[in-house]
This record gives structure tokens, C-alpha cells and sequence, in this order.
């Protein structure tokens, strides 16, 4: 039999001599020397952390107004007025949103308000996309000068238009009720209608052109392509409408005279009216943070479309 001759086994070479050393080769990578930040990031991270702590100071400015808020609807009368101010109540009166309800006609309220907003932001926003799409890529005469014609709308003035409309809704009989809250808007909103022509001139018109060769009609086009598409931006503009629409106290006022009639922010005032003469600041608080309640809502649920339209804006160009 032939023998066979064993050679040793080297010894590993150290990193010194520029390869790898035992730990290289089970697999783990060396340890790579600290390299120092240069000037450029170093004034990116400062700015970055300037920037976090400006945003976070504004945060707690806008957030601190609805923490009071919310503060002040768990105390007593005397909490009310304590020195120092008591940020958190002593003690915790949880009756106060159990008052609300039996002390004005509360439940009426938020549904007239949802009633108003909803069909107006929801009817309002359908016709505003479908305007807001004719104006963008529909081929019709004088298009340029209606759509001038509605932004200068835009200047005429509210107050002005308060008499007019008055008469014009008392003599077909619709005062104190929430007609005159709902159809004047719900064939849509001049601002809407604008960002979103805005929004859709980056659309190519080769693919509503593709769509129309393939047998399509426009409101085929629309909800199949163009829809999906302005998804993100139809979000932003309806919680802004949405929360102009609850938030509405002129024109409510004006029209409305009936307490079942009343939307929500006509029985914040009358709460306001009423109990503030008792010094009842807590049960006024509690009335108007319920009132904030469905907008907060709203806005939780579209958040991410929100967000997303806020980014594709900035992407855009």
C-alpha cells in the first residue's frame, strides 16, 4: 500500500499582513475602523435635530388647547378656577358627559350636523370629481371661461349673498329647515373642483385617449382609471370640507330657529349661553369635545390617503 503524506496545516494569517484572519473565515466580518462625520452631515444632523425640536414644540401648542379641553370637562365648578391651573383633574368627575345629554338637545344636534355634512361632503365631493375631470381632459366649448367663471366665485363674498339667499329659501318654505344647509353645496365645491383639475393635469391624456379607443365611456374612464388615481387628493379635500361643513355656524344660524332643527355648533352655543352665567365651564367642555369627536374620527380614517397625497404632491415635477 502506497502511503499517503499528510501536509500541515498552515497557520492562519493575521490582518495585518492584509488577509483575512481566522474569524474571516468561519464567516464573520472584520470590524471596520470609525470614520468621522464630516461637515456636511454633521450640519444635516444638527438641522435635523433643530427641525424635530421646533415641530415637537409646535405639536404641543396645537395639542395643548384640546388637552385643557378635555381637562377642564373632568372637573368640578372650583376646579375650574384653582391656582395654579390643575392639568390633571382631583378628583375625576366622569358625570359631567353623562349631564350633556339631558341638559340641551345634544343627541339632535349631531345628528342634524351628521346629516348636513355627510350628504353635503359626500354628493358634493362625487360632483366635484366628475367637474373637476370634465375641466381636465374633456374637450367642450368655453371650458376655460366657465371654470374662470367659477373662481371668480370664489371673490364674491359671503355676508353679500346672506340676504338674497335668505329671501330666495323663505319664499319656497325652506327656512328652519336643513335644506338650505345641503342642496346649495351639494352639486360641489369651487375649491375642490380646483385642486383636483390641478391634481389631474398630470395624468397623461394618452391613457383616457387608449380608454376611449377600447370602447370606453367617460364615466367608465373615470371610475375605473381616473378615480383610483385622485383617490389620495378626493381624502384630503373631504376632511377639509368635512370639517368646515360640522363646523358651520353662520349659515346655521341664519337659517335654523326650531331646537330640533339645530345643528351641533347651535347647541354649543346655546350651552354656552346658558351655563356660563352658572359658571358650568365643565359641562360646556364636555359638550364641545364631544363635538370635536366625529372630526377627529374622520380624520383617523383617512389619515394614511392624506398622507399619501401630501407625498405624491411633493414627488410631483
Amino acid at each position: 500500500m502506497s502511503s499517503q503524506r499528510v501536509l500541515p496545516t498552515p497557520p492562519p494569517l493575521k490582518p495585518e499582513h492584509g488577509l483575512p484572519d481566522r474569524t474571516s473565515a468561519r464567516g464573520e466580518a472584520p470590524a471596520r475602523p470609525r470614520t468621522k462625520l464630516s461637515e456636511s452631515q454633521r450640519r444635516h444632523r444638527l438641522g435635523n435635530l433643530l427641525v424635530t425640536i421646533v415641530l415637537s414644540l409646535g405639536a404641543v401648542v396645537m395639542v395643548a388647547p384640546l388637552l385643557w379641553t378635555f381637562s377642564t370637562s373632568l372637573k368640578t365648578r372650583d376646579g375650574v378656577f384653582a391656582l395654579p391651573p390643575q392639568w390633571i383633574p382631583d378628583p375625576f368627575v366622569w358625570e359631567n358627559y353623562l349631564r350633556i345629554w339631558s341638559a340641551g338637545p345634544l343627541l339632535s344636534g349631531i345628528q342634524n350636523s351628521l346629516i348636513v355634512a355627510c350628504t353635503v361632503t359626500i354628493v358634493g365631493t362625487l360632483f366635484s370629481a366628475l367637474a373637476a375631470f370634465a375641466f381636465a381632459k374633456m374637450r367642450m366649448p368655453f371650458k376655460n371661461v366657465i371654470f374662470l367663471s367659477l373662481l371668480a366665485a370664489l371673490m364674491v363674498p359671503f355676508p353679500t349673498l346672506m340676504i338674497p339667499q335668505f329671501t330666495m329659501f323663505a319664499s319656497i318654505g325652506w327656512v328652519d329647515t336643513l335644506l338650505p344647509l345641503i342642496v346649495p353645496f351639494i352639486f360641489g365645491n369651487i375649491i375642490m373642483i380646483f385642486f383636483l383639475r390641478q391634481y389631474l393635469s398630470s395624468v397623461p391624456d394618452s391613457i383616457i385617449e387608449a380608454a376611449r379607443i377600447d370602447g370606453a365611456s367617460f364615466l367608465q374612464i373615470f371610475f375605473r382609471l381616473i378615480f383610483p388615481i385622485i383617490k389620495p387628493a378626493i381624502a384630503a379635500q373631504f376632511i377639509l370640507w368635512f370639517m368646515a361643513v360640522w363646523n358651520d355656524y353662520l349659515a346655521p344660524i341664519i337659517y335654523l330657529n326650531s331646537p330640533q332643527v339645530q345643528t351641533l355648533q347651535l347647541v354649543i352655543a346655546n350651552f354656552n349661553a346658558q351655563y356660563a352665567i352658572q359658571t358650568d365651564y365643565p359641562l360646556i367642555m364636555a359638550a364641545s369635545f364631544v363635538a370635536l369627536l366625529p372630526v377627529l374620527i374622520v380624520f383617523i380614517v383617512f389619515q394614511r390617503q392624506i398622507i399619501e397625497s401630501i407625498a405624491l404632491t411633493g414627488s410631483k415635477g
